[in-house]
């Protein structure tokens, strides 16, 4: 089993937190943190593809603003906090942007799971680990402590908002 620290724990409930945001505004439920090698929270977002732009993944976004905003040094001592595991599209982004360490809550094995219980239909895109698309990037992921937490999100989204996932 993974052992998160609690800094790590803090920083992704606060991604819980931005998805939770998102999902308030109509959109799927992931949100994720940059943190710098001081600790320090440097920029955070949530999903935002209900506007019809999938590529709006809030990890998509960091490591653009990353890239704009950091230095090659910087980058790669940085830490993304995410609630679920990155997509290959935000896999791909953060290795070429040579952000550091990926540290998630709910993995894309779970999510898939999650979705098949719903019956809702799948990504479009492949959910490959980030390690297959990213594989000199380093992982640390699922949060047990946020599984539920997380799932919860996903149903409400996935079933117009009722009020209780089943066990």
């Amino acid at each position: 089993m993974t052992m998160f620290d609690d800094v790590e724990l803090q920083h992704l409930r606060r991604c819980v937190e931005l998805a939770a945001e998102a999902l308030a505004k109509g959109d799927e439920p992931f949100g994720s943190v940059l943190v710098g090698a001081d600790g320090t929270v440097l920029a955070e977002d949530h999903n935002r593809v209900a506007g019809g732009d999938q590529t709006r993944h809030p990890e998509f976004e960091l490591a653009r603003w990353a890239a704009t905003n950091m230095t090659p040094e910087d980058r790669a001592k940085a830490t993304v906090f995410t609630s679920g595991e990155h997509c290959p599209m935000c896999s791909a982004a953060h290795g070429w942007v040579g952000l550091g360490r990926i540290v998630y809550a709910a993995s894309s094995a779970q999510l898939v799971d999650w979705l098949a219980e719903l019956g809702a239909s799948g990504s479009p895109v492949a959910p490959l680990p980030i390690q297959q698309v990213a594989p000199n990037v380093a992982v640390k992921g699922p949060a047990p402590e946020l599984a539920e937490e997380i799932r919860a999100l996903h149903y409400r989204f996935h079933t117009k908002r009722k009020p209780t996932p089943p066990a």
